[in-house]
């Protein structure tokens, strides 16, 4: 029988077999003397699509609310759109455990900036601005927080529509959808646009429901109940939801080649 733990003369005063290597002049320990630190390999409980689109006077922000836990639809209720203050409308996509992580980080910001009582308000700019700082560093660390998000709100009388990716990538557009979405809903949201540019609210508001029932119907992490936040100049911040896709399976049966 072999011994394992037999070092080669070439490899004395190195790693043994199956060990970890104490470099010299590393603070450093060995595994058996600290406890490893492990990064997240993968996001677990993850949220699908988040749709943004500007309109006249506004942005609106679509997202269901499903916690999917890899291919099972397990948690039912994970609202993914919120309301950061009156300035500012958020959606969130991919882990939702970072999702919950960065929104409290965000919540006591609005509390912080309350507190201070200055006249000062977050505005959307600076959020989207914080939020590529705070996914660059954690990818540069190679601990990504595993989310991306889509910014909205009004800041010096222009509507705002930005997005942040896990890796910090970070761009702004009149329309913009996250993960699945951006195959299947953004050109239709392109196409929306190109036929009338200036949508009201109402119909940025249809066109965002029409493109998360088409999502329901090929995104298998998609889900029928969704909340729709809107900011606009004039009446304010609302979020709604849950609400309830209208959907016809009628036609399921005569559609092949997916299997």
């Amino acid at each position: 029988m072999s011994n394992l733990n037999f070092v080669p003369e070439f490899w004395r005063n190195g790693p043994s077999p199956g060990a970890f290597y104490n470099f010299p002049n590393s603070c450093v320990k060995p595994c058996a003397e600290t406890n490893v630190r492990q990064r997240s390999q993968a996001p677990i409980t993850t949220g699908t699509s988040v749709l943004g689109i500007k309109f006249d006077g506004g942005v609106a922000i679509a997202a269901d609310i499903l916690g999917s836990y890899g291919s099972l639809a397990r948690f039912r209720d994970c609202p993914r759109v919120m309301k950061v203050n009156r300035n500012i409308i958020l959606g969130a996509g991919g882990d939702y455990a970072d999702y919950q992580y960065l929104k409290d980080i965000i919540e006591q910001k609005i509390i912080d900036d309350d507190c201070h009582d200055d006249g000062f308000h977050l505005k959307p700019k600076s959020l989207h601005c914080w939020l590529t700082r705070v996914l660059y560093n954690r990818r540069s660390k190679f601990d990504p927080f595993w989310t991306n998000f889509v910014v909205g709100g009004i800041q010096d009388g222009e509507t705002f529509l930005g997005t942040v990716d896990k890796l910090g990538t970070a761009y702004e557009d009149a329309h913009i959808a996250t993960g699945y979405g951006a195959y299947i809903a953004l050109p239709l949201m392109r196409d929306a646009l190109e036929k009338n540019p200036d949508l009201d609210m109402r119909q940025a508001q249809e066109l965002l429901v029409k493109c998360l029932e088409v999502l329901y119907y090929r995104d298998a992490r998609s889900f029928p109940k969704y909340h729709l936040a809107t900011i606009h100049k004039q009446e304010g911040v609302s979020v709604l939801g849950p609400l309830e896709l209208t959907t016809n399976w009628q036609l399921a049966h005569m559609i092949k080649g997916y299997e």
